[in-house]
Parts: C-alpha cells; structure tokens; sequence
C-alpha cells in the first residue's frame, strides 16, 4: 500500500478505534445502569485518544478529527490537498464504530449521541471553548514543542479526559465532528448535530489564531 493510502487506512483505523471505546464506554454505562460512571467514561475517551495517537501517530499523524484537520490546515501545518480524504476517513470510521455497537448492542438507544444541556447558546459555546482548549495543546505539543507519538498522546489524551470530566455532563463534549456523527447517524439523532459540526470547527480555527499570538517567534530547544 502507499503512503498515502497508509495514513487514510491510519486516519479510518484510529477514529473507528475513538469511537468504539469511546461510545462504546457510554452504551457500557447506559446499559449498566451507571456502572461505568461519567468519571469512567472521560477516562475511557482520554485513554483511548492516547493509544491511537502513540499507534497511528507516525503514520498519519493521528488526527482522528475533522476539526483538528482543518486547525493544522489553518495552521498551515498539513497540505489542502490531503484534507478531503482525511476528512472522509475520519467519517467512514466513526460510522463504521458507530454501526458495529449498533449490531451488538441493538437496546442502546443513542449509542452516545453527543445532546446538549440546557439552551443551545451555552452548549455552542461550550463545545468551541472546549475545542480552542484541545488544538491549541495540539498545536503546542505537535508544532511547539514537537513531541514524540508517545509524550503527545499522553498529554493529549489527558486533555481531552479533562475536557470530558467537565463538559461531559453538559454537552458531551464531542470537540469532534466525526465523534458525533457516527452514533448520530446511526441512532437517527440527528437534531443536534449541527452544533458538533460548526462548534468544533469554530473552535480549531480559533485556536490557530491564539496559538499563533502566544507561541510568535518562540523556539524550543
């Protein structure tokens, strides 16, 4: 296989993997009757945002999120060229996650559809103040300091375990577009769906312009 065709099957593999551990875990608690816990299930998102990042971050860079393509897009950190087919695999693999919890666990109602709390304003606002945080510790572990897969997925990981423990319970804190459109889709609630499209995206592209102001002309040895 080519190269090329290495990091899409990379990009498709880890969100397919995102998705299933990490929806996975709120069908488990769903299911469970809230064995897993909100607590477990931020943990489960961020632990399995570790292993795809040290596993297909060589390949592909391990972006497994619309919105964080377009962020290193922005950030004129990855070829126009290469979004459109990044974007697709990232889809074709939270769908692809998102219909396998469906054949095994057909009782799930939601599958983890990401809905919001409350009005939609906060909840729009959330997910984008959540997304800045994300890209922007991205950035600054992958273009900042240049991290290895390792170190990054580690304190990536941990960033997005954070960002579930205290948005979990009042958006689902998706910062994913992909995240929320397998089990949307797939469960057939779609209502909500355009504020986990636009907020993340909204939010990557903000933190482009934050990081750029604060990182401007800074090395790292």
């Amino acid at each position: 296989m080519k190269k090329r065709g290495r990091r899409w099957l990379a990009e498709m593999l880890g969100t397919f993997g995102l998705v299933l551990a990490g929806t996975g875990a709120v069908v488990a608690n769903e299911l469970s009757g809230g064995a897993v816990t909100h607590v477990g299930v931020a943990l489960a998102f961020g632990a399995i945002v570790m292993m795809m990042i040290i596993a297909f971050g060589p390949v592909s860079g391990a972006h497994l999120n619309p919105a964080v393509t377009l962020g290193f897009w922005a950030a004129r950190e990855f070829e126009a060229r290469e979004v459109p087919p990044y974007l697709v695999c990232q889809c074709l693999g939270a769908l692809a996650a998102s219909a396998t919890l469906r054949f095994l666990y057909p009782e799930s109602t939601t599958l983890g559809a990401t809905v919001p709390i409350g009005a939609v304003g906060p909840a729009f606002a959330m997910e984008v103040l959540l997304t800045i945080l994300l890209m922007f510790v991205v950035l600054a572990c992958v273009v900042g300091h240049r991290l290895t897969a390792f170190a990054a997925g580690l304190t990536i990981g941990g960033t997005v375990a954070l960002c579930a423990l205290f948005g979990g319970p009042l958006t689902g804190a998706s910062m994913n577009p992909a995240r929320s459109l397998g089990p949307a889709v797939v469960s057939g609630e779609l209502e909500w769906l355009w504020i986990y499209f636009a907020a993340p995206i909204a939010g990557a592209l903000a933190a482009v312009g934050l990081y750029r102001a604060v990182w401007a002309g800074t090395t790292v040895d």
